[in-house]
């Protein structure tokens, strides 16, 4: 566990310093500790609700109560941008970056529709959230076995044809730096194989909130910006490598420009 500032430890005055700590106190001993109970509480009421509702609405619900608990409670100030890009009743494809764990709640409380992510076989096994997991009807991906990777893009191509939007995190696992990894192509196949649009998300100042394999959460503010679709009606597997591009395209121009990313920073007005 870390408690470091993105000013390095010799700049930062002694006042930065004593701040800095109290964050990371707060953080283990009364931010981490909510969120265990929380995850415990809606958990269980995910559990005992999904043996009455059949249609995942009331797991997903409970799964949005958890996720404003947890940004309320982490102090997280959330701006979404582009509500206008989704069509209510329409089923699509969500990609978005994954720069963080918060990354999770944060897609939950910002879009206005039900969903199920393609999530790593491991979260199934993490008692409440895998259980929740499981009876919601998300998809777990292992995808460092491909045969069982294929399994799941195949339970994902059901819950598509079933009218149910999904959410893929290309990049397969968070990014420990500030530059994306490079995409997994198994999206796009099931994006084309599916002839559903393809939406993707820029989510911003989340690594600053939770950094990976971190505990410290800090207080601070994340834009969620929601791009136009991109249709896929018509295209074949030849074309997977163009749409994966143009999908990574999209999701850079939201970021914030860096020496490595010169000139995708557009300003934008976020709307609550």
């Amino acid at each position: 566990m870390e408690f470091t500032s993105s000013t390095p430890a010799k700049q930062q005055s002694s006042g930065e310093r004593i701040q800095n700590f109290l964050s990371y106190a707060r953080s283990i001993f009364f931010t981490d500790l909510l969120i265990y109970l929380y995850t415990a509480v809606c958990g269980t009421f995910s559990l005992c609700g999904s043996f009455f509702d059949a249609h995942g609405r009331w797991q997903h619900g409970c799964a949005r109560v958890w996720s404003w608990l947890i940004l309320k409670t982490s102090r997280i100030d959330l701006r979404v941008e582009g509500l206008e890009n989704i069509e209510p009743g329409k089923t699509v494809i969500f990609c978005s970056n994954h720069p963080s764990a918060m990354d999770i709640p944060i897609l939950f409380v910002s879009l206005p529709v039900q969903f199920r992510f393609l999530a790593k076989r491991g979260l199934f096994h993490v008692p409440f959230l895998g259980w929740h997991l499981r009876r919601s009807g998300h998809i777990p991906v292992d995808r460092g076995r491909p045969r069982e990777a294929l399994k799941g893009f195949d339970q994902a191509a059901r819950r598509i044809k079933e009218g149910r939007p999904v959410v893929v995190f290309p990049e397969g696992s968070r990014s420990r730096t500030n530059e994306m990894l490079p995409f997994k192509s198994g999206t796009f196949y099931l994006a084309v194989l599916s002839g559903v649009p393809v939406v993707p998300i820029t989510i911003v100042g989340s690594r600053e909130v939770l950094k990976p394999d971190s505990y410290h959460i800090r207080r601070g503010q994340v834009r969620v910006i929601i791009h136009k679709a991109i249709p896929t009606a018509g295209l074949t597997v030849n074309d997977v490598v163009d749409l994966s591009r143009r999908v990574r395209e999209q999701i850079v121009s939201g970021l914030p420009a860096t020496p490595s990313r010169p000139g995708v920073h557009t300003e934008r007005n976020i709307r609550p």
